[in-house]
């Protein structure tokens, strides 16, 4: 499973790293790192990630596999 983050469409609300703080984490400036850009998603935190991209409330996550 692989994740892809949508950077113009991101507004820093970090939902995404309250669900998956080991996938996604926001800096002082509320700019965003996804830890696994490109990558597969391991799998202890799949199900984290999905809530992520059910939470984002601008829908700027997307599960690609």
């Amino acid at each position: 499973m692989k994740v892809s983050v949508d950077y113009a469409r991101c507004e820093g609300h970090g939902l995404c790293a309250e669900q998956a703080p080991g996938v996604f984490s926001l800096d002082d400036d509320a700019e965003l790192t996804h830890h696994f850009e490109g990558a597969e998603i391991p799998d202890e935190h799949r199900t984290a990630s999905r809530a992520a991209v059910d939470t984002c409330p601008v829908s700027a996550l997307r599960v690609l596999s």
